[in-house]
């Protein structure tokens, strides 16, 4: 087992030691994930039947609530997926030039793909696809809908896409592969591809390329934070808030 894999929190440690490192363990590891995986596929579905725009949201919240109660079954929680508490003012104080340090790197991946995309003239890349216009239309000028997106985006979307794809996702995967030469690079490449695949029904080839290289930037940053999502929750819930109050101002 690599170093990375004794580094698990105090928590489940021995749970997921054990998950670790032998094919019966690492088979039974990724047909959790991909389970999971798949009841996420199957509740946006089904959520969409009902509405589009707020499909996400909803149904990421309902993973969430079964992921839950399946960890405490295997005497899991949250904290050992990176939403550990932090004790201490020095500790919640960090997080925020962590948090800072998640934006450049996020940079450094997205940043040259956004350049070269201008520079070469990939309109897949550079133009707003029609999906993000259709879903977040009514955001413009309107505070109620701004104001509304803004509680999604702190609480489902910050908090909940970082504790599925990153938590959760890289953990388990981490687990899985821990005897593997490249096993956190796998751990972290496939929820990245993943999310991007998760934004593309709505972005289009926009969202896989950029959302994917967001995951993988993300995803670096968590193992490098040993598995701490605070500095990424932050991030991602600038980043977001940020966005639609520019959409909102229209000064997009």
């Amino acid at each position: 087992m690599n170093e990375s894999a004794k580094s698990l929190p105090q928590h489940g440690t021995t749970h997921l030691e054990t998950l670790g490192g032998t094919p019966s363990s690492r088979f039974a590891l990724v047909v959790e994930v991909i389970l999971f995986i798949g009841i996420a596929i199957v509740l946006k579905f089904l959520v969409n039947q009902l509405t589009l725009r707020f499909s996400g949201p909803i149904s990421l919240v309902m993973v969430l609530v079964i992921l839950t109660f399946y960890l405490r079954t295997r005497g899991l929680k949250w904290s050992d997926m990176g939403l550990r508490a932090l004790p201490g003012v020095k500790a919640k104080l960090l997080v925020i030039p962590q948090s800072f340090l998640v934006a450049l790197v996020f940079l450094a991946f997205v940043g040259p793909v956004m350049y070269g995309a201008e520079v070469f003239g990939w309109e897949a890349l550079t133009e707003t696809p029609v999906g993000i216009q259709e879903r977040f239309n009514n955001v413009r000028g309107n505070l109620p809908m701004f104001l509304l997106w803004l509680v999604i985006v702190w609480t489902t979307t910050a908090f909940g896409e970082e504790m599925f794809f990153r938590g959760y996702l890289i953990t388990r995967l981490q687990s899985a592969f821990a005897d593997l030469k490249f096993g956190n690079a796998l751990a972290v490449i496939a929820p990245a591809l993943l999310f991007g695949f998760a934004h593309m029904s709505y972005q289009g080839v926009r969202g896989l390329v950029m959302t994917g290289l967001i995951g993988l930037a993300f995803g670096t940053m968590f193992l490098v934070f040993k598995r701490n999502l605070w500095p990424l929750v932050l991030w991602h819930g600038l980043t977001n808030t940020m966005s639609f109050t520019v959409l909102y101002l229209g000064l997009e």
